[in-house]
C-alpha cells in the first residue's frame, strides 16, 4: 500500500485516509469502520484484502446504503483474483459496480497446466498464496542463475550474533558469490508462465493489468493497462504496436458503477456533518430575467434566473460534489437589504459564501472579493440597421419616390404650364395656334 500511495500521488491523487480492519474484525468493527468513511468527503475506496474479509465488508456497506451511486469501490488483485471462485449472490447483491484490477499474463498450456495442478495440489492446502505463477518463474531464475554461475562447495559468512530468536535475520548466512549471483541474475531473460521474464534495474517490469466490472452473478473484462500504452481495449502479446501513452475513458469499454449509475461518479461529496455554502442572490425588481426570487407560503425561496442557471452549470461541472443553498440579500419583510455594494461587501464580512447575480465589476468592488470571468461585457452600445448592399442599381434614387410624391410632382408641373399658359398667350405668339400646339408648348 506505500507503494499505491506514492504512485497515486504522481498523478495528484491522494489517500486522505487508510482504514485498517484486522482479518478477525466483527461484524460491528466493519460498521464502525465504514461509519467514519461516510462522514468524510472521499467517495472512492480501494480494497486491499482477501474474500473472505471482503465479501464481509461489502455485505455492510450494501446494507449501509454505501454501494449507491455516489461511491467507487475499487479491490486490489487479491480480491479480483478470486472472483471466479468467490459465492456468486455475494457478487450479484453486494458488489455490483466494483472495479478490479489484476495482472494478465498471456495464456499458454504451461500455464493452463500449472493453474490446474496448483489449484488441484496446492491451494487447498495454502489458499492464502497467490502469484504462483510469478513464483514459479523467480525460482526458475533463480536455478538458472546458479548453474551459469556454477556454484561448488558454496560457503555462507555468518555474523557474531547473541540471538536465539530462529527467525532473527541477523542470524542468517550470507552467501560468499552473491554479488556473482546476483550479476547472473540480472541478465537471465527466458519466456515463463507469466511471460517474459527480464530484471530492469533489479526489479521485474511490471506486466499488463487487466480491469474487470463486476456485473452480474460475476465480472467483466473492460481494458487492460500496459506500462507503454497505457488503458488500452484489447491487447495483443505477439505483435507489438507502438502507440502513445493514453488514459483516456474511451479506450476500455462500458463500465456499469455502482447504483446503475452509467456515468463516472465525482467521488467527493460533502461529508454528512458539513455545512451547506451560503450563496446570497440580489433581490431586485428589474431584469427579473436575470435573477427573480419567489417566497412561498412557508417563507421558503425559489431562486430562478439566467445568473443562478449559471452558477448551477459550473457548480455541476466540477469533479467534486458540493452542496450549497441559496440565501437571498433581503430583509424580513422580503425587500432589499441594501446596494450591491453593500452586497458585495456582506461576502466580505462573511455573511455569505460566495454571491450570485448581475452584479457590475468596478474597482471600488474588486478592493473586497474576487470576481469571476464576466458573462456579459459592461459598456455602451449603439443599435443601427442593418445596410443591404444586395440591390444596388442605376435606378437606386427612384426609391425614395413614392406613387404620392410622383402624383404631387405632376400635379404642380401641370399647374405652372397652365399659369404660365395663362400670363403668356395674350402678348406672345407662340403660345397661340391650335389647341394641340399650345398643350404642347405648355410642357
Amino acid at each position: 500500500m506505500p507503494f499505491l500511495a506514492d504512485n497515486l500521488e504522481k498523478v495528484n491523487a491522494r489517500i486522505p485516509y487508510t482504514s485498517i480492519i484486522p482479518s478477525f474484525a466483527t461484524d460491528d468493527q466493519i460498521v464502525a469502520e465504514l461509519y467514519k468513511l461516510m462522514a468524510k468527503q472521499t467517495r472512492v475506496f480501494i480494497v486491499h484484502m482477501r474474500t473472505t474479509l471482503g465479501s464481509r465488508l461489502f455485505s455492510k456497506a450494501k446494507l449501509l446504503g454505501m454501494m449507491s451511486e455516489d461511491y467507487v469501490w475499487i479491490i486490489t488483485d487479491g480480491m479480483t483474483n478470486e472472483l471466479t471462485s468467490m459465492d456468486r449472490l455475494v457478487i450479484e447483491e453486494d458488489m455490483q459496480g466494483v472495479i478490479g484490477v489484476k495482472p494478465h499474463f498471456p495464456k499458454s498450456d504451461e500455464l493452463h497446466k500449472f493453474t490446474v495442478k496448483y489449484k488441484k495440489e496446492i491451494q487447498q492446502q495454502n489458499p492464502t498464496n497467490h502469484d504462483m505463477d510469478l513464483a514459479y518463474d523467480s525460482a526458475v531464475a533463480l536455478a538458472m542463475a546458479v548453474q551459469r554461475v556454477r556454484i561448488r562447495n558454496a560457503k555462507f559468512l555468518k555474523k557474531a550474533s547473541d540471538s536465539t530468536t530462529p527467525t532473527d535475520l541477523e542470524d542468517f548466512g550470507v552467501s560468499g558469490i552473491g554479488t556473482e549471483l546476483i550479476h547472473a541474475l540480472s541478465s537471465t531473460t527466458f519466456r515463463g508462465l507469466a511471460g517474459e521474464f527480464k530484471l530492469v534495474e533489479g526489479q521485474l517490469e511490471s506486466p499488463p493489468y487487466q480491469i474487470v466490472n463486476a456485473i452480474g452473478a460475476g465480472a467483466r473484462a473492460v481494458g487492460y493497462w500496459t506500462k507503454d500504452n497505457g488503458t488500452v481495449r484489447e491487447i495483443n502479446f505477439t505483435k507489438s504496436t507502438k502507440k502513445t501513452y493514453s488514459t483516456s475513458k474511451s479506450n476500455i469499454g462500458f463500465i456499469m458503477w455502482p447504483g446503475d449509475r452509467k456515468n463516472p461518479p465525482k467521488g467527493w461529496v460533502t461529508p454528512t456533518n458539513g455545512k451547506k455554502l451560503r450563496i446570497g442572490v440580489p433581490v431586485t425588481n428589474g431584469f427579473p430575467e436575470f435573477m427573480h426570487i419567489t417566497w412561498n407560503s412557508d417563507n421558503s425561496t425559489k431562486v430562478e434566473g439566467y445568473c443562478k442557471d449559471v452558477f448551477d452549470m459550473a457548480i455541476e461541472a466540477l469533479p467534486y460534489g458540493v452542496q450549497y443553498e441559496y440565501v437571498p440579500f433581503a430583509m424580513s419583510d422580503h425587500k432589499k437589504a441594501g446596494s450591491y455594494d453593500e452586497f458585495v461587501y456582506a461576502v466580505y464580512q462573511g455573511d455569505f459564501d460566495a454571491a450570485v447575480g448581475d452584479v457590475t465589476i468596478v474597482a471600488n468592488r474588486s478592493k473586497y472579493v474576487d470576481f469571476t470571468l464576466p458573462y456579459t461585457q459592461s459598456g455602451v452600445s449603439m443599435f443601427v440597421p442593418i445596410k443591404n448592399d444586395k440591390n444596388k442599381n442605376a435606378w437606386a434614387f427612384l426609391k425614395p419616390l413614392t406613387w404620392k410624391l410622383w402624383l404631387t410632382s405632376f400635379c404642380s408641373f401641370v399647374f405652372i404650364g397652365f399659369l404660365i399658359w395663362i400670363l403668356e398667350h395674350r402678348i406672345n405668339e407662340d403660345f397661340r395656334g391650335p389647341l394641340w400646339h399650345q398643350v404642347g408648348t405648355i410642357f
